[in-house]
């Protein structure tokens, strides 16, 4: 397997890469169950979180990835940092990178932030912890973990996602983990909310959520990303969305017995998902946030060094 050297995307990866990053975040799971969840393995590192769009899961997990390793973990938000007094995020970036931290941790509304700060910050690993619509990594992966414990892995299975396509980062990396994985995608959103030719990366597009639902293994639900809509016209009230494009108990049995419910979070609750389906026992949405933890751990421990150790 090639070493990884930064964590950019799912497009970076192989499946190869892919499965080693799972089945080492499998290894740690057992770890944060403990009394006490700590390890040597990154004792002597820096990990820098840097963020400029905000989050719960992502950066706690990530933070409390980094020290559970042992690793010195220090976080940066766009509000506490030098960019508010006009310091560009390269001149911010570099200033980390002169402080000679093991690995940066990054989330920015822009695509391609991670890209670029590679170029500028040779001796540091980067890690995209989100960028704009492009790519989520780590929760790709956290999900591969968690439909691993769920259902015995994706090969040769059936994901539908709904809801906010044209924004989602989580959509576009399992559309790309899909065609490294082997099993299928289906889309299923107003057009309004869809990508233009999303049909290229091999996925099945619906406007219609009952007709997708029949054959899926696994319900995947998303949120309407209002932060980022350009008009209040992407789609017809609260009310109507749910009616059309939110699971409910009607639709979650239509989808087998065995068909689980997953969410990246956070949830709006009656817009794409009931509360009764989110809190049903199909629903495995706290086992993702469980499994972060775990795969970043992984993912610290191979672009640190950890596993020299």
């Amino acid at each position: 397997m090639t070493p990884l050297k930064h964590l950019f995307g799912i497009a970076e990866l192989d499946r190869a890469q892919i499965e080693y990053l799972i089945n080492l975040g499998d290894s740690f799971v057992e770890l944060s169950r403990r009394p006490i969840k700590k390890a040597p393995t990154l004792r002597g590192k820096t990990v820098i979180n840097l963020f400029f769009e905000n989050s719960t899961r992502t950066r706690t997990s990530f933070e409390i990835a980094g020290k559970r390793l042992s690793a010195d973990v220090i976080n940066i938000s766009a509000a506490t940092s030098a960019t508010k007094k006009g310091e560009t995020l390269l001149d911010t970036a570099q200033t980390l990178a002169a402080m000679q931290p093991h690995a940066l941790v990054i989330r920015h509304s822009i695509a391609g932030t991670c890209h670029f700060l590679a170029d500028y910050l040779p001796g540091t690993a980067i890690i995209n912890a989100g960028d704009g619509a492009h790519e989520h990594p780590t929760q790709i992966l956290t999900d591969l973990l968690t439909l691993q414990h769920a259902i015995g892995g994706m090969e040769g299975r059936v994901m539908t996602i709904v809801g906010d396509i044209s924004h989602s980062r989580v959509a576009r990396s399992h559309m790309l983990a899909a065609q490294r994985m082997g099993y299928r995608v289906r889309l299923v959103a107003p057009k309004t909310l869809l990508p233009a030719q999303v049909e290229r990366y091999g996925c099945e597009v619906f406007h219609d959520f009952d007709a997708a639902i029949p054959g899926s293994d696994v319900l995947y639900m998303l949120r309407v990303q209002t932060e980022r809509l350009t008009s209040n016209c992407d789609f017809p009230s609260v009310r109507e969305y749910h009616e059309a494009y939110g699971l409910n108990m009607r639709r979650l049995a239509a989808a087998g017995a065995e068909a689980v419910v997953m969410h990246p979070g956070p949830m709006n609750r009656g817009v794409e998902i009931a509360t009764d389906v989110a809190d049903s026992a199909r629903s495995r949405i706290l086992d993702q946030v469980e499994h972060g933890v775990a795969v970043r751990m992984a993912v610290l421990t191979a672009l640190c060094g950890g596993g020299e150790e």
